[in-house]
């Protein structure tokens, strides 16, 4: 099948446009969670999402976000917004959850597996690096990513200055009468949505790439936020497009050969802003 026959399939278009919406929202949230040195969130809440499905095949859900979305956005808040005055503190507390949750998820996966599915090697193996679950979404999955998307793209527009202040000096915002509790708890439920919306897209254990990568690699040649915001959000989409199209050309699996695109532009903007700082 050629690339242009591939692309004409409805369920791909489908696909490719909710990874673009995914990969988007991400890298906007990705800017402020690099700053807040919370770049690991994005792991740990995956691994959360991935013991919450678990849960859910074990209990016989039909429909696992009915447990996924809200034991995520739960730990998000915890770790956002009560983990920063807590004894266990950033780094820390997303470790500590991100091998927990990945843990017992596997573990009951093993002890009671779901009805109906004898690989459960090739299912794990599916959640954690993503396969082809992207190519099979579901038209109710496919209209709640263009939705939740919308309303990610929405809020950190019409809240920019907020979350820029939110974000390089939390006490002084809280001085000046931003009410930085209600933020950083808005901000905890999106980052939940969209961790959970990108494991169809990479999988859970590399979600943190479509966070940290871009923008780490717009940092390499910008410094203002709102200009390191927009590269971010440009190249998560053009690696996102480059390395769907190259998945379908060569036979590789979507998520790895996304993460592998922006490892490129990421060594491509490091060498970039070696030679603009000497020249």
């Amino acid at each position: 099948m050629t690339l242009e026959a591939y692309l004409g399939l409805p369920y791909v278009q489908k696909a490719l446009l909710v990874g673009v919406l995914i990969s988007m929202c991400t890298a906007l949230l990705g800017v402020t969670l690099v700053l807040r040195r919370f770049s690991f969130i994005g792991d740990g809440l995956s691994h959360v999402a991935f013991g919450a499905m678990t849960v859910a095949a074990v209990v016989g859900l039909t429909n696992d976000m009915l447990l996924v979305m809200p034991v995520t956005i739960v730990c998000a808040v915890l770790l956002l917004s009560v983990g920063q005055h807590a004894k266990v503190k950033g780094d820390a507390s997303v470790a500590m959850i991100s091998v927990g949750a990945l843990a017992v998820g596997y573990l009951l996966m093993n002890l009671f597996p779901p009805s109906g599915r004898s690989n459960i090697t090739g299912d794990v193996c599916t959640t954690l690096f993503g396969g082809t679950s992207i190519l099979t979404l579901q038209p109710q999955e496919v209209t709640l990513s263009i939705v939740l998307s919308i309303v990610v793209v929405v809020f950190f527009l019409f809240f920019y200055h907020k979350i820029f202040a939110v974000t390089f000096d939390e006490s002084f915002a809280t001085a000046t009468g931003t009410k930085t509790r209600l933020y950083n708890l808005l901000l905890a439920i999106i980052i939940a949505v969209v961790i959970v919306l990108a494991m169809k897209l990479v999988g859970s254990l590399l979600i943190s790439a479509l966070v940290v990568f871009p923008a780490l690699s717009a940092m390499r040649l910008f410094k203002s936020f709102r200009s390191v915001t927009i590269c971010a959000a440009c190249l998560s989409v053009i690696c996102t497009v480059a390395g769907f199209l190259s998945a379908a050309m060569f036979s590789t699996p979507v998520g790895s050969t996304i993460v592998v695109a922006n490892i490129a532009v990421f060594a491509l903007f490091t060498l970039g802003g070696l030679i603009f700082r000497r020249s």
